[in-house]
């Protein structure tokens, strides 16, 4: 069965590749997260992305670099109340559900079909209140402190919508609030970006473990997403692909422990490094990775 990012299965892509990998398993093992998935989902793509839309009424904003989350999950905006989008927001205070944000989250690498997930926030709109820094952590003031210098707005979540895929949830207020991002989600880009641009032997040793009637016919394989509970990666094929979820020994708590949890991947991959890579099969010629100069106490991704 193929995953999706979150670990769910995957829907059809209507590509060969991907009608044959549904009823395919390429990993014994794999599980079913028993947390809430979809709050999960939204908490992470709030958490880090960049940028979110602010629709109030018929006005749209894209708001870049000023937003943050809360630990209970209150999204802050930074707008300035001079400004027309300001003046909506005073005019919505206290008003059940008149705030909606719209985050479209995306795979952090160069692939084809990048959108994850699309998470919607149904909320109310209150000013910032200073004491709830009390309750903030060290991290989650420091992203308060780096917003643009501007009047704060405290969104409380009504409702929350996620789209991932060919999977529609609604998420209650109480379900978002209760659950947290997942560990890596903040730390999930520098990751697999750093993985994609300098640790290509690392990639093909994981891709030994997907079984070989999914990447038979891939061009490339290269790793789509990396979360508290395994790395997913992505078999590219000229008329489709397949998302694999490589499942981790122990889930990993933060950016530190990732290293670990390769390195069990690597391990249970050894036995399979006789076998040809996906990428030395494939048509396509694909550059060589760039040589990591970063320490190996400052990098983390082991060595095969």
């Amino acid at each position: 069965m193929a995953f999706h990012p979150g670990g769910w299965p995957a829907g059809p892509t209507g590509s060969a590749l991907a009608n044959e990998a549904i009823s395919e398993a390429p990993l014994t093992g794999s599980r079913v997260l028993l947390t809430d998935h979809h709050a999960v989902l939204a908490r992470s793509a709030l958490s880090a992305a960049v940028s979110l839309q602010l629709r109030l009424g018929d006005a749209a904003v894209d708001l870049i670099e000023s937003h943050a989350v809360l630990p209970d999950g209150t999204v802050i905006l930074a707008v300035d109340a001079m400004s027309p989008t300001g003046g909506l927001l005073v005019a919505a205070r206290g008003r059940s559900g008149e705030v909606q944000l719209d985050v479209t989250q995306l795979v952090p690498v160069a692939v084809r079909s990048r959108v994850r997930a699309r998470v919607r926030v149904t909320g109310t709109a209150h000013r910032f209140d200073p004491a709830s820094l009390e309750l903030c952590d060290g991290d989650t003031v420091m992203s308060l402190l780096n917003l643009p210098p501007v009047a704060l707005w405290a969104i409380d979540p009504v409702e929350v919508a996620v789209t991932s895929g060919y999977d529609d949830a609604m998420v209650s207020a109480s379900a978002y609030r209760a659950t947290r991002p997942d560990p890596l989600a903040t730390l999930e880009s520098t990751h697999l970006q750093h993985l994609t641009q300098y640790h290509q032997d690392v990639i093909d040793q994981l891709a030994t473990l997907v079984s070989p009637t999914l990447t038979a016919k891939a061009t490339r394989v290269v790793p789509v997403a990396v979360d508290a509970d395994g790395v997913v990666l992505r078999a590219e094929a000229p008329d489709g692909h397949v998302d694999v979820r490589l499942p981790f020994a122990c889930r990993v708590a933060s950016g530190a422990s990732l290293a670990e949890g390769l390195r069990t991947l690597l391990a249970k991959a050894a036995p399979h490094r006789s076998v040809r890579s996906p990428r030395s099969t494939a048509d396509a010629v694909v550059p060589p990775a760039l040589a990591c100069d970063l320490p190996a106490t400052t990098c983390g991704i082991p060595s095969v």
